[in-house]
């Protein structure tokens, strides 16, 4: 077996169910191993951003990914599951909704171009800090959180794919075609992380550093699940993935720089390398083609366009703001490096 091939199984493995980290998640987990009478309380009480309103929802959008050991595949689309999920979902919606409020005649390319403007000096930027001043410890932690969602990267984009027509459709796949490898498991952009892990001394199998990783980080996953499990929400998961496509290619080249500063291998460097270019096209296209596609087809969502391309920029920014705080401290940014495998 080949080095390669033992990592793809090794990422096939069904994770298990994380520990709860409140009586919502408590109560999440219950239901999904099978027990009865349980009582679930209300989102109301629980803070929107916080681990354990996140790690239950978290917990129930993976039952449309890979699911968890032990815990049958019907239950994907349970009822009461459903209805649970829909509270917790009520609940974070309603808290992006209050904090990036969009404006009815806000222009979505303003809200692009504005992505484009970057802090002279780099505050606040966890891409500038990587490639200035950061461990390998640190760049092991940033790999470790990451690989929630860039081992499946491209994934709940692909949901937007039967919610649109004519050129945005055409546009989205192109660009969604090369994310998954142009048709070659070898360079599918989630197998690309898995080997960048590798070269970093990570552990690569799906759901591993779930754990470790604080509300902030399991928020801007969600986000996506939110976004692509609801048609009502196409135009603004568009906005997302136009906002990941446009801050991708500098941010890229940062962290690049990142790992070669700090003598990492060529399959770590690669991974990023290989998102200056790719995405500095992929935002080309997706700028007028998906989203004016989209605009073209559907003028009045340009508003909820807006709002994916705010409330991405918003977890991003708690999620900065949490790493970059514990790492000039001198700690671990992750909940449990201990568990986690990785350097704090």
């Amino acid at each position: 077996m080949t080095t390669t091939t033992a990592r793809r199984l090794s990422r096939r493995t069904v994770p298990a169910l994380p520990e709860p980290r409140g009586p919502l998640s408590a109560a999440v987990m219950g239901l999904l191993r099978g027990e009865r009478d349980v009582d679930v309380p209300s989102p109301a009480a629980s803070e929107p951003y916080g681990d354990d309103l996140q790690l239950a929802l978290y917990v129930l959008y993976e039952l449309h990914y890979q699911g968890f050991d032990g815990v049958p595949d019907e239950r994907e689309w349970d009822s009461g599951l459903l209805a649970v999920r829909g509270a917790l979902e009520d609940r974070f919606l309603g808290a992006l909704r209050a904090d990036v409020p969009v404006g009815a005649g806000d222009s979505a390319w303003a809200a692009l171009d504005e992505l484009q403007v970057e802090p002279v000096d780099g505050t606040g930027s966890v891409s500038h800090f990587l490639r200035d001043e950061g461990t390998v410890a640190q760049l092991r932690e940033y790999a470790a959180l990451r690989s929630l969602y860039h081992l499946k990267e491209a994934d709940p984009h692909a949901w937007v794919i039967p919610r649109l027509y004519g050129r945005a459709k055409a546009a989205m796949v192109a660009v969604e075609f090369d994310e998954f490898g142009g048709g070659r498991a070898d360079e599918i952009h989630a197998q690309l992380f898995a080997d960048l892990m590798t070269d970093l001394g990570l552990e690569t199998a799906y759901g591993h550093y779930l754990d470790a990783a604080p509300a902030e980080m399991l928020a801007t996953v969600n986000l996506m699940s939110l976004f692509g499990l609801h048609r009502a929400l196409r135009a603004a998961l568009v906005g997302h993935f136009a906002s990941v496509e446009v801050t991708s290619s500098p941010g890229s080249r940062r962290l690049a720089e990142a790992l070669r500063r700090v003598g990492a291998g060529a399959a770590a460097v690669r991974f990023y390398a290989e998102h200056v270019e790719a995405d500095a096209v992929h935002e080309q296209v997706v700028r007028h083609d998906v989203i004016g596609g989209l605009l073209e087809e559907e003028p009045a969502l340009e508003a909820d366009v807006v709002f994916g391309i705010r409330a991405t920029g918003h977890l991003e920014d708690r999620l900065a703001d949490r790493l970059l705080a514990a790492w000039r401290d001198g700690r671990s940014a992750l909940r449990s490096p201990e568990r986690a495998g990785t350097a704090a």
